[in-house]
């Protein structure tokens, strides 16, 4: 797409290297600790890990995880990191560094000009245009309803100018015209959602006559705009942001990241609120952690970024505070909020604002003060999400008290700290005005059904596992790992024999895909199965298999895979007998003589398959 006249001289690039501090490159997307010896460590951005094994050291200027094997210096860590090309990291972390690159011609090619920088860089480089020209756009007469929308919510210039606010004017193409006298092609502005062809073929601004935040990633590029609908004439949406872009996705973009990421690994902890006012709002009353979501619902990339910059793992701990209105939609959104909040390690709240008021509305009235109390007056979010779950039933009948149960007890069983598990039933049995057996027995039955969370990937913690669910783990990886030795015997084996939800849903993905005897292996076989998971949790459990490691010394080989298979099967099994036992010890033999004999029969034929099972997996893993 862009001219490109030469290779970056090698000697720029070592110097472009040595010039650039690896640390403050990844800093800007992982919050790093020592490690001792003068190495650093954090969260691995490149898969999800509870224990931190993502290496960087400085003095040799490279990084290393030991987890998925991921490394290299500064240039790999943007390439990876941020999805750009080799020439786009060099050229990016030369701007950064103040070095004037060179380029080498191909040979026999003509000397040309100096080529364009790559595509990230050029939307980049728009963007950043781009904000200059809404930001001198608020001071125009036409910004007046703009002024006037900020001033009333409690903020002046001086804040405005802090937070890069801006004003698109009342023009069909006043921006498009404005880039294209800096440079920028049609086609630039159009993929950096800045413009979209018009019917005449020409440009028109995709933003007019609404006040503008940018929106920046965790570098502080500008990646994006949200806008504010002003004018009652305004056919548009309240908020309208950019579109799915190369440069942004919504689903990774969190509002005021840019402001926030060092005081949310200073403090240890980030406060989630819902708009663009509401981060400004809480930054400007003390409370400088405060993100918002962009467009979108708070959900597993945003956890993500974050879990990093808080070094969420298994040795430290940080806090989450969501904010969210006491009104209906707010205590849904928090409800939904509590389904993601078991991806993280440490705590997490809720703080509710006071007469349904934002944290906006709440400065405005009552103070800064106001917002840090909400804040400080936060309680966690798994009581918030049993209490308003049980208030929708009549606790007075015992038909309220047991579907109250019954639908808060599945609550109890998603909680991460198993500790805190039998503490929260006690006080769900007080709630209810039950006995605990009831409650308890609720919430195992919960535990027993409950869909698989991402495991961490060491052997110490996967044996953590219920023997039947490593099992059902390891059928799965060999088909995703070494579908050709896994093949037949694999597919033979249907996915009734998986107890675990999400790990069935995976097994019958891979029918979807075709099999694993009709796959080779390799990325091209874990994207098919993944792109034929019906859910996230599915997926992102495919990306998790496909890399952890084989529980076998050496190579797999046929034996291995029949040892897994039959003792899967074995499990699966065991299952069905003991729950086949249970109905046979509740049947009368006298009242019930045909049934019984029945399921004695059928009982019988089970321990006969279980022996012959056994007999197979002798062995072990």
């Amino acid at each position: 797409m862009y001219a490109v006249a030469g290779r970056v001289k090698d000697e720029d690039i070592a110097l472009v290297r040595d010039r650039t501090s690896i640390v403050e490159v990844i800093s800007d997307t992982v919050t790093l600790r020592s490690a001792g010896g003068g190495n650093l460590k954090g969260l691995c951005p490149f898969h999800d890990e509870k224990t931190p094994s993502f290496n960087v050291s400085p003095a040799r200027n490279v990084y290393f995880c030991h987890g998925c094997g991921q490394g290299g210096d500064a240039i790999k860590f943007l390439m990876d990191a941020e999805h750009l090309s080799f020439i786009e990291s060099v050229e990016r972390l030369a701007g950064k560094a103040g070095i004037q690159l060179r380029y080498d011609t191909e040979p026999g090619a003509p000397a040309g000009p100096r080529p364009q920088t790559g595509q990230r860089q050029r939307l980049i480089a728009a963007h950043a245009a781009a904000v200059e020209f809404y930001r001198d756009q608020l001071g125009s007469p036409g910004a007046r309803k703009a002024r006037e929308f900020l001033a009333e919510r409690g903020f002046g210039r001086d804040t405005a100018e802090r937070y890069g606010c801006g004003f698109a004017p009342d023009s069909w193409d006043a921006l498009s015209k404005h880039l294209r006298l800096k440079g920028f092609t049609a086609e630039e502005l159009t993929t950096a959602g800045l413009a979209k062809p018009a019917r005449s073929g020409s440009l028109i601004d995709r933003f007019r006559r609404r006040l503008l935040w940018p929106i920046r990633d965790l570098g502080g590029d500008v990646i994006g705009f949200g806008a504010r609908k002003l004018f009652d004439d305004d056919d548009g949406p309240k908020y309208l942001n950019t579109p799915e872009t190369p440069i942004y996705k919504k689903s990774h973009v969190l509002y005021g990241i840019d402001h926030a990421k060092r005081e949310i690994a200073k403090r240890g902890r980030a406060v989630i609120v819902e708009g663009y006012t509401d981060v400004m709002a809480c930054h400007e009353a003390g409370e400088p952690t405060a993100v918002a979501t962009c467009g979108t619902a708070f959900g597993v990339d945003h956890i993500q970024v974050l879990r990093r910059l808080l070094m969420d793992s298994d040795s430290f701990t940080g806090e989450i505070i969501y904010t969210f209105d006491g009104d209906a939609a707010g205590q849904k959104a928090a409800l939904r909020a509590f389904e993601e909040d078991q991806r993280f390690v440490g705590r997490t709240f809720i703080a509710v604002s006071p007469d349904n008021m934002d944290p906006c509305e709440l400065r405005l009235a009552r103070g800064d003060l106001a917002v840090r109390d909400m804040i400080a007056g936060r309680e966690p979010l798994v009581d918030f999400a049993l209490r308003q779950t049980i208030s929708r039933y009549d606790l007075d009948t015992v038909e309220g008290r047991v579907e109250a149960m019954r639908r808060a007890a599945p609550l109890v069983a998603k909680i991460k700290d198993r500790e805190k598990r039998p503490e929260y039933a006690r006080k769900l049995a007080g709630d209810l005005g039950m006995d605990l057996d009831p409650v308890q027995r609720a919430v195992n039955n919960a535990l027993r059904g409950e869909q698989a969370e991402p495991r961490a990937t060491t052997r110490q913690q996967a044996a953590a596992d219920s023997p039947q669910r490593l099992v059902e783990r390891e059928a799965l990886k060999l088909a995703l790992q070494e579908p050709v030795l896994a093949g037949p015997m694999f597919d033979a084996v249907g996915p009734e024999n998986y107890g675990d939800q999400v790990l069935q849903t995976v097994r019958e993905a891979i029918t979807q895909a075709g099999g694993a005897a009709s796959s080779t292996g390799g990325v091209v076989w874990i994207e098919k199965v993944r792109d034929a998971c019906p859910d996230m949790g599915g997926q992102m459990l495919v990306s998790e298999l496909a890399v952890e490691p084989l529980y076998v010394d050496g190579q797999a080989d046929p034996y291995y895979v029949q040892v897994t298979l039959a003792r899967l099967q074995g499990g699966a099994l065991a299952t069905r007998i003991r729950d086949l036992k249970s109905k046979v010890q509740r049947l009368n033999p006298v009242a019930n003589k045909d049934q019984y004999l029945a399921l004695a029969g059928e009982l019988f034929s089970l321990e006969q398959q279980a022996r012959a099972l056994r007999d197979q997996a002798a062995g072990g893993l």
